[in-house]
């Protein structure tokens, strides 16, 4: 169940994308409902999504303080 969760975090985000403020929304739900273990891996797949879409870099600052305090 919980593997579908991020699967399915992964999916919205992709379809958000367009919209920095609601990526930021989402991303931020996604943090709260995550397990640690997949914020991490979700911050190594954001690093890899936002390579080509530099508006979206300052979403990775919310993953990493989330990941920092794990």
């Amino acid at each position: 169940m919980a593997r579908a969760m991020f699967e399915y975090t992964k999916t919205v985000l992709v379809k958000v994308s367009f919209n920095k403020e609601l990526f930021k929304r989402e991303l931020e739900k996604a943090i709260d409902r995550l397990l640690p273990f997949e914020i991490k891996e979700l911050f190594f797949w954001l690093k890899e999504f936002t390579l080509n879409k530099p508006e979206l870099h300052t979403c990775l600052a919310l993953v990493e303080n989330k990941k920092r305090s794990f």
